[in-house]
Parts: structure tokens; C-alpha cells; sequence
């Protein structure tokens, strides 16, 4: 099915009535340094122009240069709400390239701490958005319980925002008996605070008015731009990598959990899919913590893909030289010569990285497939018709990211 065409601005004397509005990026509702250019009639949108902004990193090039593990600090600024969703991500890609089948304990801590994310980002995007359209206490509230999950992260990395806790063939450090309890405690908590987001804003009147029938992506339309994750979701796009291309534990949960979907595609859709999919993830972080698997969260030594233990590096001659090796240039990870793609269900939807690898430890070349890039272009086909401040409502509903914008 073709695109539908974006509109064409006006010739002749129509054109004098038209104006230029940058909206951003230094604006309290970009929330960050992305950039529109909006083209208006009056305080109607005629045309937008979505700009990714000021944000030049160099993340990809950057993956090209450090090596499998180096490279975890930097997807974790990527989309730096729910950071260690990237650090799954970007590992679950060099795994894929290596042959690597992870241990099952590490696949179940992998899969809580991806649920806690997605969660984590969930409240941001929903407390933003209300806060963008005037709306300060379900905010707050989401960020209460943010900081919960902050104190998961620093507990097992000792890092609070950007945790680089994965590693080639398992984890940083297997979690403890602290890790378990406060997880048990966040899903015995978090109902309450979710439940009272619910009432301050599923029937509050201004932000019905403001959501409902605003920014309408069809479903046609969603498949057609790409979309993915909870935007294509509320269109009736009925996809979930969870559930269509299971990895990690996912394949043991296919009971636990439902895919949360909606049909009118429009703010208010967005805004509700995604306070559900909380619930349902909730749902599984309880069975995942619950019948945690005993055992190592590495793969075994022998594999020579994971660092030996600290202890053994001291004690050991053939231990202390898989480590050097290991953090030698050149003398790391031995991957085929390949390219691969891989990808997860973050967050805001479909997060995919392509390595093309030249059989040494650091990639020829890495790129990134990232939802925000995708979605940010959708914006045009979403705003045209609309009044300058429902600009507020339907990007926040799209909960852009600039650093996932960023080439």
C-alpha cells in the first residue's frame, strides 16, 4: 500500500498567509535537543519538518572502534531511559554473531532487568506526557517509583543510570539476595502507584480532550512507516518480538503475559497500551524472580568468550592468560566473518543491531536500528490539521528520544 502523501504548501497569493515556527529544540516539551520546523496557517499545522537536532555523538562509528564489551557504555546512551534495554540488545547481536547460548540463570536476570526498563521508560512516557499537557502529579509520581528501579540497577552494577552491566556470554556479576528481595518488593508496590496514575488521568476531562482523537496513525499507515512497539500497537499492529521471535526466557512466559493492543491509534490509545503493558510486565518480572534458575550467569571458561573469575585470574596461569587476551587489542573474541542482524522489543518498539564483522573483537562495522529514528519521521503525517498546541500532545505520545536520533 503506498504512503499517504504529505501535503504540498500552497502557491500564489495562499502562501503570503503562511508562516515559520521552530518549534524547539531548546522547549520544555522537546525535552531535549530534537528540532520542528513547523509550516502554519493561523495556529493550524500545514507542514512539519522533523530535524534529529544538535545531538552528534558518533555512536555507531564508535562501535567500530571499541571492542564487544567496550561498546556497552555507549549503547547505554542511546536511549538513556532505559538504558540497559540497549546493553541487551547490542549483546544479544554479538551472541547471535559468536554461536553463544546463554546460561539459563543469566537469561532470566536478563529478562527482569529488561522488563524493569521497559516499565521504567513506560512511566516517563506517560508522566511526560501528562506533564506536557499541565497534568504535575501523575509525574511525579511515575518518577517515585523510577527511583525504585534506579536503586535495582545500582545494587547489581553499583551504577544507578547507565548500569553497563551485560557482557559478551552473561553478566557483570551474578545479582544477590538483595537484588531478589527488592524486586519482590517493586512488584508487591508498584500496583498501587500505577493505580493511582490511572485515576488521576484515564478520566481526567482536560487530558481526554487534549489525547483523544489527536495524532490518529491507521493501521495501514503504521505498517507502511515501519512503525513498531506501542505506537504501531495502538494502531491494531498486532506485533511483539516477544512473543514472534522469542528470545532470552521469553519462551517460557508465553502464558504469563498478553500482547496489549488498541485500535483507535490516536494519544490517548498510545497513552493507555502503554500503561498496561506495565502491568503485563510486571506479570513478568513475578514469574521470572520466582523461579529464578540456580547455576552460573556465565558461560562456561572454556568457551574463552567471558572473563575468568577474579579469584582464579590470580591463582591461575591459564585463567590469567584468557584474561589478557581477552583485554589485549587484537587478541580478543575470534567471531566468524559474518554480518548479522539482531534485534529485541524495547521499550518504544523494534531496537536491532547490525554487525558486520571482520573476525576480530571489534566490529567492522555496527550499526543500529533505532525506534525513535523511525518514528520521529512519522510525526508529519500525524500533526497536519492540527492546532500548534496539540504539537505538545502527539509528540509526546511518540516519546522521541533524541540520543536514538543521533547518527
Amino acid at each position: 500500500m503506498p504512503l499517504e502523501a504529505l501535503p504540498t504548501l500552497p502557491e500564489g497569493p495562499e502562501k503570503d498567509y503562511l508562516w515559520t515556527l521552530n518549534f524547539g529544540p531548546q522547549h520544555p516539551a522537546t525535552h531535549t535537543t530534537l528540532r520542528l520546523i513547523l509550516t502554519l496557517d493561523g495556529e493550524t499545522v500545514v507542514t512539519a519538518v522533523p530535524d534529529i537536532g544538535f545531538l552528534h555523538s558518533g555512536f555507531e562509528k564508535l562501535g567500530e572502534d571499541l571492542d564487544f564489551n567496550q561498546y556497552v557504555t555507549i549503547v547505554d546512551r542511546m536511549n538513556y531511559i532505559s538504558p540497559i534495554m540497549n546493553e541487551i540488545a547490542w549483546h544479544h547481536t554479538v551472541e547471535k554473531l559468536m554461536g553463544i547460548e546463554l546460561t539459563p540463570r543469566c537469561k532470566y536476570i536478563r529478562t527482569i532487568l529488561g522488563e524493569l526498563a521497559r516499565i521504567s521508560d513506560h512511566l516517563l512516557c506517560a508522566g511526560a506526557q501528562a506533564l506536557d499537557l499541565g497534568a504535575f502529579t501523575a509525574f511525579l509520581y511515575g518518577f517515585q517509583q523510577r527511583e525504585v528501579i534506579y536503586d535495582i540497577y545500582e545494587t547489581i552494577s553499583g551504577q544507578r543510570f547507565h548500569p553497563s552491566y551485560t557482557r559478551v556470554g552473561g553478566l557483570l556479576f551474578d545479582v544477590t539476595d538483595q537484588f531478589i528481595r527488592k524486586v519482590r518488593n517493586f512488584v508487591k508496590e508498584f500496583p498501587k502507584t500505577h493505580a493511582d496514575m490511572c485515576r488521576l488521568l484515564n478520566r481526567n476531562r482536560i487530558f481526554l480532550e487534549r489525547t483523544q482523537g489527536i495524532g490518529v496513525l491507521s493501521k495501514e499507515l503504521a505498517i507502511d512507516l515501519s512503525c513498531t512497539g506501542p505506537l504501531a500497537r495502538s494502531s491494531g499492529v498486532v506485533r511483539d518480538l516477544r512473543k514472534d521471535e522469542p528470545y532470552l526466557a521469553y519462551p517460557d512466559f508465553q502464558t504469563a503475559f498478553k500482547v496489549v493492543c488498541a485500535a483507535e491509534g490516536d494519544c490517548y490509545a498510545r497513552y493507555i497500551v502503554r500503561m498496561e503493558e506495565m502491568i503485563e510486565s510486571l506479570k513478568i518480572i513475578d514469574a521470572a524472580i520466582e523461579n529464578l534458575p540456580a547455576g552460573a550467569v556465565n558461560v562456561d571458561v572454556e568457551s574463552k568468550a567471558v572473563f575468568p573469575a577474579q579469584t582464579s585470574v590470580y591463582r591461575s596461569i591459564e585463567s590469567m592468560i584468557q584474561h589478557f587476551e581477552l583485554v589485549m587489542p587484537n587478541r580478543q573474541w575470534t567471531p566468524p566473518v559474518d554480518e548479522v542482524y539482531g534485534a529485541i522489543e524495547s521499550p518504544n518498539g523494534e531496537l536491532g543491531f547490525y554487525i558486520v564483522s571482520d573476525g576480530t573483537g571489534v566490529a567492522y562495522r555496527a550499526r543500529t536500528r533505532p525506534p525513535s529514528y523511525i518514528h520521529f519521521a512519522v510525526f508529519p503525517y500525524l500533526i497536519e490539521g492540527h492546532q500548534i498546541s496539540d504539537v505538545v500532545a502527539v509528540l509526546g505520545s511518540l516519546n522521541i528520544i533524541a540520543a536514538e536520533l543521533d547518527r
